[in-house]
């Protein structure tokens, strides 16, 4: 049975989605059949694989509406593909979906994609949610079907900005709508060690969440940010990079805290 984790930072520029798809993508470099399910409008985690919306006939917006099956959708990445990397795409039609989510009164409204995911569940050794930037009904359903919350934090100035809202919303789910559901972990990303603003940040990011911060920290890296625009992971654009390096170390990470 997979192991769900979803990837969320109610602020945007993070490097949340960079981080979705790069642990999906030495998940399964690792040997783990892995699900990236883009639960993001903005369908960033798609297009950073090389996806696009005229390459698929449906995406996950198709799955909330209850208009296809999480396994219909299911695509495998095109370029320089990689064995055990899965991706359920998604585009901006998804906010439209979320207006529909919400008309909803059931409370069953809240675990459409947990619902989905179950249904494929048994086929992977992870599923990687990459959840939209705000506290939104999509956001709650990205939290209410993971076993694991990772969270991206940005080392400059406003990095703990909105993250005690965060938690709280976390704590209220864990109350309410999933009781299981842990903090698997705190990347420090962005970071620059040659600037003391960095290490200040990140000392403050340790001392506030203290063993849940991950050892790897993320750099700053033009070949990070260069790889979405060739629609490959950092490990498929240059594996020697600093980032490429980072990532891999994050999968590991992840691979011996949900042992």
């Amino acid at each position: 049975m997979a192991k769900v984790i979803t990837v969320t930072n109610q602020k945007g520029g993070v490097g949340k989605t960079t981080t979705s798809v790069n642990l999906a993508f030495y998940l399964a470099k690792a040997g783990k059949k892995t699900l990236l399910v883009d639960f993001d409008p903005q369908g960033n985690a798609s297009s950073g694989l090389g996806v696009k919306e005229k390459d698929v006939a449906k995406t996950i917006s198709a799955v909330v509406l209850g208009d296809a099956e999480l396994k219909d959708i299911i695509v495998q990445p095109a370029k320089k593909k990689c064995k055990n990397l899965y991706l359920a795409p998604t585009n901006v039609e998804l906010a439209d979906s979320e207006v529909n989510m919400n008309a909803e009164e059931s409370p069953d409204k809240f675990f459409i994609l947990k619902k989905a995911i179950a249904t494929v569940a048994k086929d992977y050794d992870f599923i990687v949610i990459d959840s939209q930037p705000s506290l939104s009904l999509l956001t709650v359903n990205s939290m209410a079907a993971a076993n694991y919350l990772l969270l991206p934090v940005q080392t400059e100035y406003y990095a703990l900005e909105g993250v005690a809202e965060l938690l709280r919303t976390v704590n209220d789910i864990k109350k309410g709508i999933n009781p299981k559901l842990k903090l698997l972990g705190v990347l420090a990303t962005m970071y620059d060690k040659r600037t003391s603003l960095s290490s200040q940040v990140l000392a403050e990011v340790k001392r506030y969440f203290k063993d849940k911060v991950f050892e790897v920290t993320i750099p700053r890296n033009v070949r990070l940010a260069e790889a979405p625009s060739h629609g490959v992971a950092i490990g498929q654009y240059d594996r020697f990079s600093k980032g490429a390096k980072a990532y891999k170390s994050l999968a590991d990470e992840v691979l011996e805290r949900v042992k």
